[in-house]
């Protein structure tokens, strides 16, 4: 859909889970700052995700595990200033519920009551992760849950690769989709796995699945706005470039230099003129003010 947000219900988590019922496909997309958001929003997504992946594509980090629960309120905060149609999800950051489930309640209703989140992101599914995401739900919070790849682990898992590539590493996946919606996530993302397996959760839950590299049978996509407008250096397998954007800046900025170097930038149009005589009536009153000063200290001695 493209069509002005403005004019569109706001989506719930409520509305994405029914859209699965409907066999809509559902489009999220990831944003970290409000000019962007404007722009996801306005193109009519459904959810935008505030992704801690703002580690590389924003701070430039190597991976997502150095952002900080500051970064993400702040950078919620920034998106959901600018939506008034998409859902708004924030990632919940490395080190925001690893600590306790208090933590994890605690930093969500951060998420949402500083950032203006309408709901977060947990990755995992072990036993601790699932009780924080359970306890976070009951506080009012939805959460999308996340299997699969999950960033967060990569120390963990060995880096950045597919999972549930063998019978048991899919079976693994397969019952952590399950354990996830059990603990009443309203959808579920499936990162980096093979399409058959993200097919039959998909089939099997009934919360919807957005795939990152999961193939086309999820209910949904989500795909990382920087990828997506060519601001990344280094495209993903699962991406697909739709502009140049960084192609658009570059030459801008070279014609801004261009011109500022040959004097055709700023113009008169630009400027603004000074009324006749300005500033010489400017620099006759810098003399009254320092012979008036000379004056006072004259008087102190």
């Amino acid at each position: 859909m493209s069509a002005s947000s403005s004019a569109s219900p706001r989506m719930t988590a409520t509305a994405l889970k029914a859209m699965k019922g409907a066999s809509e496909p559902i489009v999220v997309v990831t944003a970290y700052d409000h000019p962007t958001a404007r722009l996801a929003d306005a193109a009519g997504v459904d959810a935008i995700l505030v992704g801690d992946s703002l580690g590389m594509t924003v701070l430039g980090h190597e991976s997502t595990l150095r952002v900080t629960m500051d970064d993400m309120v702040r950078a919620t905060s920034a998106v959901s200033g600018a939506v008034s149609h998409a859902l708004v999800i924030a990632d919940m950051p490395f080190g925001s519920w690893q600590t306790s489930v208090e933590d994890g309640v605690r930093n969500a209703v951060r998420l949402v009551a500083e950032g203006g989140a309408q709901a977060v992101k947990i990755e995992g599914a072990d036993a601790h992760t699932l009780e924080v995401i359970t306890r976070v739900v009951d506080a009012g919070i939805p959460v999308m849950g996340h299997v699969g790849l999950t960033p967060q682990s990569v120390n963990a898992i060995g880096g950045y690769r597919t999972q549930g590539v063998d019978a048991e590493s899919a079976m693994m996946v397969i019952e952590d989709a399950a354990r996830v919606e059990e603990a009443l996530a309203f959808s579920v993302v499936l990162e980096c796995i093979p399409t058959e397996v993200a097919d039959y959760i998909t089939s099997d839950l009934e919360v919807p699945t957005i795939g990152i590299g999961a193939g086309g049978g999820c209910d949904g996509q989500v795909q990382v706005l920087h990828d997506v407008i060519g601001l990344t250096e280094r495209m993903p397998r699962h991406a697909k470039r739709y502009a140049d954007v960084a192609g658009e800046i570059e030459r801008a900025l070279a014609a801004l230099a261009d011109d500022i170097r040959a004097r055709r930038f700023p113009t008169a149009e630009m400027s603004t003129p000074a009324s006749k005589g300005l500033v010489r009536e400017a620099l006759d009153l810098r003399r009254a003010l320092f012979a008036a000063l000379e004056e006072i200290e004259d008087l102190e001695r």
